[in-house]
């Protein structure tokens, strides 16, 4: 289940944000036990490369994150860490 969540979410990105990169790691382990994670939600570590991230701040571009994942927020992430970057960053 848990390398299905991954994939689903790195799918996600890649689609919605036109991510020419995208690196998720599942965090979950280390947070066995935490309150937010018994409602089986996971914890995940995210690297994105896009274009759409070009003239944005690292708030408005982590806001596009967000939103690509809004249905994932609901019931899949419980809490994410987030770097993004242009092609021109990386």
């Amino acid at each position: 289940m848990s390398e299905e969540r991954r994939a689903r979410i790195e799918d996600k990105l890649r689609e919605r944000l036109e991510a020419t990169e995208v690196r998720v790691v599942d965090d979950s382990a280390a947070h066995a036990g935490h309150a937010g994670a018994a409602s089986g939600a996971g914890h995940f570590r995210a690297f994105i490369v896009s274009k759409r991230f070009e003239g944005l701040s690292k708030v408005a571009a982590q806001r596009l994150v967000y939103q690509a994942l809004d249905d994932e927020m609901e019931t899949a992430i419980h809490a994410l860490s987030i770097r993004t970057a242009t092609p021109d960053e990386t």
